[in-house]
């Protein structure tokens, strides 16, 4: 059984940084993508950044470009998302999210930007 469990969500002022964490188990880790989304109150879920099984791909949205990191540890079976200079506009529940004949999602963190 896949599961996917995140964690490092919370309450930060705008500027501040907080690192997402996302634990895989059920799955072969190295050989999955592995991708971060997230949702805000009222609207759709949106990508916000993507990273290959290697780690040497990765993907973001232009809205967290330059702002935000995603990394791998591949031994860990963990995904990481670091979000430095965070504006209240990040605030949303985030997800992690792999898909393995199907998609697979972690029941969310919520992180929230205080301006």
């Amino acid at each position: 059984q896949v599961q996917l469990v995140e964690s490092g969500g919370g309450l930060v002022q705008a500027g501040g940084s907080l690192r997402l964490s996302c634990t895989a188990s059920g799955i072969i880790f190295s050989i999955n993508d592995m991708g971060w989304y997230r949702q805000a109150p009222g609207k759709q879920r949106e990508l916000v950044a993507t990273i290959t099984t290697s780690g040497g791909g990765r993907n973001y949205a232009d809205s967290v470009k330059g702002r935000f990191t995603v990394s791998r540890d591949n031994a860990k079976n963990t995904v990481y998302l670091q979000m430095d200079s965070l504006k209240p506009e990040d605030t949303a529940v985030y997800y992690c999210h792999t898909h393995v004949r199907r998609d697979y999602w972690g029941q969310g963190t919520q992180v929230t930007v205080s301006s």
